[in-house]
């Protein structure tokens, strides 16, 4: 049932949403020298690593100074950039993500090998469920990048405080989930975003 939906959904939404990726394409294209899409390895489920697909937000090699985003006035992100990454726009491209079966509508957000490989035994239990472009994490912090740039160490408040809550709310997610769970998360992801 949650795969047919992930694919009733990735599909109508890819189709609806082709003018506006156009037009973010063209943006991209005019703002900054590189490629549209940007592409990372991400852990899936059961540890398979996958290529994450996004909107590029960051000059070209921006990865090679760090792989969190910190606040808005990271100079790595692009003009058009901030504003996809504002109302998460960047994402939109995981839709082919989730047609492909890589991710799901709903679940754990993926992450990269370097902090996975920081999982205690409890923590890995996320791998055992689709990733998905949205979940309780991904609403708790919303403006995580914003958090980070406060912080003179950041990734040190990443991986001691902000993903171990993460990792708590994911495992909370695997074990209350449902349909009703995840339509109650796709509406509060979008009122959060837009409203």
């Amino acid at each position: 049932m949650k795969r047919l939906f992930d694919i009733v959904f990735s599909l109508i939404f890819l189709i609806l949403l082709l003018p506006l990726y156009l037009i973010i394409s063209l943006s991209i294209i005019i703002d900054s020298k590189g490629g549209i899409f940007y592409r990372q390895q991400r852990v899936g489920k059961n540890s398979i690593d996958f290529w994450l697909y996004k909107f590029r937000t960051m000059r070209t090699g921006a990865e090679k100074n760090g792989l969190l985003t910190i606040g808005s006035n990271d100079t790595r992100v692009t003009k058009v950039g901030y504003i996809l990454r504002k109302y998460k726009m960047d994402e939109l491209p995981q839709l082919f993500n989730i047609l492909l079966g890589d991710m799901s509508i709903v679940g754990p957000r993926p992450e990269v090998r370097k902090y996975v490989n920081l999982y205690n035994k409890e923590q890995l239990t996320v791998l055992s469920v689709k990733p998905g472009l949205t979940d309780f994490a991904s609403l708790a912090y919303i403006n995580e990048s914003d958090l980070l740039a406060q912080n003179k160490e950041p990734e040190t408040l990443y991986i001691n405080e902000i993903m171990p809550d993460k990792l708590r709310l994911n495992l909370e997610y695997i074990e209350t989930r449902s349909f009703f769970t995840d339509f109650q998360i796709i509406l509060k992801t979008v009122k959060k975003i837009f409203i």
